[in-house]
């Protein structure tokens, strides 16, 4: 009888395929960015919004849904019925209510008010396959030094939606070298105290990863200005995959002259389907 050893993954290897299957459940969740089916623009007149109950529009005190009799929404588990004020939503901020075919999210991109349906069904979600990526390696994970402004600096930089503008803070230079040539990208604050999300692009943009965008994430500088980037996590943003996404791009300096053959590519939906969510 023959036995067959078992397959050794690399650690590295592993730590990325697992965090990579969180990111890819977290994208497909039935309330997640594949779930959305439109973009609604917001103004002072009321409007009503295809498969999503009331009359929405905004004002000086915020967005605010007029529900006609047998029309509800649920707020923290609570139903609003009639008159129901959401209020003012700050710059990149959402609230999600929900209604009977799913999620309904309001929030604020450039200045505008706006509402997105999200539902589980969409096709876009239902028919996902996953995001293809380059397969990890160590020799993508660069350190470099972080370089702070004396002040953050507010960028302005366009979006995913032709005329919109995101003004983001930049709050310092990482500074790194490959393969010997010196570069840098502008870091913008992250979610979390003292992390920075890089928004950039490179050589491979627009032939084997989206043209627009990748993103990211590197945790805080240590006390002698330290830092990690680690482009195995570059990652596709929103608009990678529909135009219901009013996602930012980068900043200028921030187009590297390299081909990062690292992190997520271009998604099957982009390549097979380029029209997909257009509206």
């Amino acid at each position: 009888m023959s036995t067959t050893a078992p397959t050794v993954v690399d650690p590295f290897v592993a730590d990325w395929r697992g965090w990579h299957r969180r990111h890819e459940q977290a994208r497909a969740a039935p309330d997640g960015f594949l779930a959305v089916t439109g973009l609604y623009w917001l103004t002072e007149r009321p409007q009503r919004i295809p498969d999503v109950p009331g009359r929405w529009h905004t004002g000086p005190d915020g967005v605010v849904v007029d529900l006609a009799d047998g029309e509800e929404l649920t707020t923290d588990g609570r139903p609003v019925t009639g008159r129901y004020v959401v209020g003012r939503i700050a710059e990149r901020a959402s609230v999600l209510v929900n209604d009977s075919a799913g999620v309904v999210e309001i929030g604020r991109r450039g200045g505008r008010d706006i509402v997105r349906p999200r539902r589980a069904d969409h096709p876009l979600r239902t028919g996902y396959r996953g995001t293809p990526a380059y397969p990890p390696s160590p020799a993508w994970v660069v350190e470099g030094r972080y370089v702070p402004f004396d002040e953050p600096r507010p960028t302005t930089v366009g979006a995913a939606v032709d005329g919109l503008r995101h003004v983001y803070h930049a709050a310092g230079r990482i500074e790194f070298e490959i393969d010997g040539l010196p570069l840098s990208l502008t870091g913008f604050d992250g979610p979390s105290p003292g992390s920075l999300t890089v928004l950039f692009t490179d050589a491979t943009s627009g032939v084997t990863t989206y043209a627009a965008n990748r993103s990211v994430a590197v945790p805080a500088p240590d006390e002698r200005g330290r830092v990690r980037l680690d482009f195995n996590r570059a990652t596709n943003l929103p608009c990678a995959y529909t135009d219901f996404a009013t996602c930012p791009l980068p900043p200028a300096e921030n187009r590297l002259p390299i081909a990062v053959e690292a992190g997520e590519q271009t998604p099957h939906e982009r390549r097979t389907t380029p029209e997909v969510g257009r509206r």
